[in-house]
């Protein structure tokens, strides 16, 4: 159902903590005019925790009007399943391509725990589910057991895979082939990802970089992998960005320096400071005096 680069978009405020819808618009059109497949909403890096459901899903309604008929996510992310399946029926009505589920970021839940909670969400939303699995940064690891018992269930299309072991990505082929389209979710790991059969990549750095992005994907899908590492390599200390406490700040960072944007977040996030902006912005700074020209593709 969905394959190729999907960011998962940062979501702008005003200065005075509202919604930036106009930011968002032109931010989220600057992917599109790159070539990116899609988007997601209000997920990690979109800052869903901090915001309420009214304002999930007018995101929702500004990334639709930029996406231009491709697929818009609603990512899940509440901590109650009760308010997760309420926000899944509300994306329904609103129109949302799919919804990309994170089982619950504060309680732990054990797999049976899990299932339940995905399979309820999924019955609530009745549309298609990208299953994001994350055990370091939520701790509930969506194992290839749990992935068996939800695959008999077709509203299940798509797994995010951010486990970050490289090996669970051919497990997931080997146990399910072509079942889910498999997504790789950790930016730093996506050359190895689409390498081993990978289809598409939840992306993080692209909000910054939508085109070099882009091109490491489409040079992929075209067996020029040369070509594609090249890009990779100057690439790879600017998604490291992407792994880290403070994901949020950093890659609003490097938006301010490649789009022109602001760097603002919500409480409790700040933007970042002292000797770790001065490390950050080193990164990007360096990779942009650096930039290089992409091939045609």
């Amino acid at each position: 159902m969905w394959a190729g680069v999907i960011p998962a978009v940062t979501t702008k405020f005003t200065e005075s903590d509202t919604l930036d819808h106009a930011e968002m618009e032109r931010c989220f059109g600057i992917q599109m005019d790159a070539g990116c497949d899609g988007l997601i909403v209000c997920g990690s890096l979109g800052e869903g925790p901090m915001l309420h459901a009214d304002e999930k899903l007018a995101i929702l309604k500004t990334a639709q009007s930029a996406a231009a008929g491709k697929p818009v996510l609603l990512t899940v992310n509440e901590a109650a399943t009760r308010d997760a399946c309420a926000l899944a029926r509300q994306a329904a009505k609103a129109g949302a391509d799919g919804l990309m589920v994170v089982p619950s970021p504060i309680y732990h839940t054990n797999p049976a725990e899990t299932v339940a909670t995905l399979k309820a969400v999924a019955e609530a939303g009745d549309l298609p589910i990208m299953i994001y699995s994350n055990r370091l940064a939520y701790r509930v690891d969506v194992t290839i057991p749990i992935m068996e018992e939800l695959a008999a269930d077709k509203r299940f299309v798509a797994v995010k895979e951010s486990s970050d072991d490289i090996r669970r990505s051919t497990e997931i082929i080997n146990a399910f082939g072509d079942r889910f389209d498999l997504f790789t979710g950790v930016d730093n790991l996506a050359y190895e990802a689409l390498s081993i059969g990978a289809i598409g990549w939840v992306a993080g750095l692209v909000t910054a970089f939508p085109r070099e992005t882009v091109a490491i994907y489409q040079l992929m899908k075209q067996g020029r992998r040369d070509e594609a590492l090249a890009i990779y390599r100057w690439f790879r200390p600017l998604l490291d960005l992407d792994v880290s406490t403070y994901l949020v700040q950093n890659i609003k960072l490097a938006e301010v320096h490649a789009l022109g944007t602001n760097e603002r977040v919500r409480m409790p996030r700040m933007p970042l400071s002292g000797e770790r902006r001065v490390a950050v912005e080193k990164v990007i700074t360096d990779a942009l005096a650096v930039r290089p020209n992409l091939p045609s593709f």
